[in-house]
């Protein structure tokens, strides 16, 4: 993505809503034929052997421990064996550190990146990769896997200034803490979290409703600003047609981006294309457009997004990006451009497709209209149904010449699949299609319970439903969106730009309810904010945070 791109470093500086759409989709089956596609799998270690200028003594521990340094109980870190090959694996009896080492080659001045293959689990961040005694260090906390065992690719990067670094790999935690390793390697290059970003389209309606928010300490801060403060560098904001509120519409999204651009982020606008939420279970059309055929259609998805986009760049806020539809795997702005069958014997047809990608290049060209260096952003989500389900979406828009700068994604950890599956999707997508991928969409609950000033039932409200490693504490909402954001940007291929939280600022007040046309019908997603029921900041703010600057060497 050329304008979502953080600047490089230099030395010098949701609703209930999604709970019957989860339903409806586990009815759903794609068209027959679709084959999985899958990431290319990793390579076979490379046998121990001394390192080029930077390289790794026996990256893939088939020498055992040569070339490696470890500290701690020598129980603790071993090579152990399996069908794969060898790994090393640091496991803790007890309260405990365990650390492998190992002095790098020569480095040329500049940043440097240190990868590897991961398994882990036990406490939250008790295992990491590291680079150290490089001039500035950096390190990566390892993932909990425990959701389904698979391998991750972690990476971490430091700005090397002492001519070499040490690659280390350590754990520090309790008793039954353990993490796998295998495939180190060492590159030139960066590693970031470009994007940091956060859904703020319900901010405005529940600061109207006596919405107040504090930082940690308990002093009062505005709602925009508490994010740029944090590091959060993206705002995001939906856009209905004609909702019954009065909110997420033209004005109320100039007035809120204004507000992002004025604390110094960048703004991405996202068109639902209808009067309230749409998702894979619902893709209503507005009210105003019902009657009109296809090609009617797609003028009024074009004058639409033109108009909303001209509001912004007329008021100094010109998008950064634009979403054009939200969740669109089963198409949108049904029935024209409907294209799974969700409804059985509704029956899906390439006229269908052919008017989906009549609507997309409709709102891709105002928007580019409207600013040319405004970035595009396609949007799916379901990865648990396959990363064939994507490039089937993908192969047919792509087929029919519809333009896209980036690959949007949701990720919801209790829904959509381990972490593994989600960089395999960030790196397949990126590979396949060219693009930059971003999670648009992410969340964790920092608590079970309902807020006990305002209960209702919670999207997320029972302990089966959370991610395994990641308990629903302040603490694991905070590990589990720092977790995402890392797992994201260490995909292969490093085209995974960034995450946004999505409504990390909708606490439960009265009248910001899930239905646009009812204000009593609550909130079931506060429990997933990242401000306490008091309205406080939470640890998970804080994980915003930009990765330090190098500093400067005489």
């Amino acid at each position: 993505m050329r304008t979502l791109h953080a600047a490089p470093r230099t030395r010098s500086g949701r609703r209930r809503g999604r709970v019957l759409a989860a339903a409806v989709l586990a009815a759903i089956t794609l068209p027959a034929g679709l084959a999985p596609v899958s990431a290319a799998p990793a390579p076979a270690p490379a046998p121990a052997q001394a390192p080029a200028p930077g390289g790794i003594i026996n990256p893939g521990f088939e020498a055992g421990l040569t070339g490696w340094k470890t500290t701690g109980n020598p129980a603790s870190t071993v090579v152990e064996r399996d069908g794969e090959g060898a790994h090393l694996a640091q496991r803790l009896s007890g309260d405990a550190t365990a650390t492998a080492r190992q002095k790098t080659g020569a480095l040329a001045e500049g940043w440097w990146t240190v990868s590897a293959r991961v398994k882990s689990e036990g406490s939250l961040r008790a295992s990491r990769i590291a680079l150290r005694n490089c001039g500035t260090d950096g390190e990566t906390v390892i993932p909990s896997t425990a959701q389904d065992g698979a391998w991750l690719t972690i990476a971490a990067d430091a700005y090397v200034t002492k001519g070499s670094c040490e690659v280390v790999i350590e754990t520090r935690g309790t008793a039954g803490d353990w993490v796998v390793v295998d495939d180190v390697t060492l590159r030139p290059g960066s590693v970031s979290r470009a994007v940091r970003g956060a859904d703020l389209s319900n901010l405005a309606k529940n600061e109207d409703n006596g919405a107040v928010y504090y930082d940690a300490a308990g002093q009062p801060v505005d709602g925009v600003q508490a994010f740029a403060d944090a590091g959060a560098n993206m705002v995001r904001l939906k856009v209905w047609v004609d909702p019954a509120d009065g909110y997420n519409t033209t004005d109320e999204v100039v007035a809120t981006a204004k507000r992002a651009k004025a604390a110094g982020m960048q703004v991405l606008v996202d068109f639902h294309y209808s009067d309230r939420w749409t998702d894979p279970g619902a893709q209503g059309m507005p009210a105003a457009w019902v009657d009109l055929d296809a090609e009617a259609v797609a003028d009024a998805v074009y004058q639409h997004t033109h108009d909303v986009l001209t509001a912004l760049k007329d008021a100094g806020a010109t998008a950064d990006a634009v979403q054009v539809g939200n969740e669109i795997n089963p198409g949108m702005l049904w029935p024209l451009g409907q294209t799974w069958d969700v409804i059985p014997g509704d029956g899906v047809d390439g006229a269908q497709w052919d008017n989906l990608a009549l609507f997309l290049s409709a709102g891709s060209r105002a928007v580019k209209d409207v600013s040319a260096d405004t970035d595009v952003i396609l949007h799916l989500t379901n990865i648990n149904n396959g990363i064939g389900g994507l490039t089937w979406w993908f192969d047919e828009v792509t087929a029919r010449g519809v333009q896209f700068d980036t690959i949007g994604l949701s990720y919801y950890g209790y829904w959509h699949g381990s972490m593994a599956d989600l960089q395999n999707a960030v790196t397949t997508l990126s590979a396949r299609y060219d693009r930059d991928v971003l999670v648009v969409e992410n969340s964790y609950p920092f608590t079970l319970a309902d807020d006990p000033d305002h209960p209702w039932q919670n999207v997320i409200d029972l302990a089966s439903e959370l991610v395994p490693g990641y308990p629903a504490t302040p603490e694991g909402q905070a590990a589990n969106f720092r977790a995402v954001q890392d797992v994201v940007a260490s995909a292969p291929g490093g085209r995974g730009v960034g995450v946004v939280s999505w409504e990390p600022a909708w606490t439960a007040v009265e009248g910001n309810g899930w239905d646009p046309a009812d204000p009593a019908s609550g909130n079931a997603w506060e429990n997933q904010a990242m401000f306490d029921f008091e309205g406080r900041a939470l640890p998970a703010l804080a994980e915003y945070a930009p990765d330090p600057e190098p500093r400067r060497t005489p």
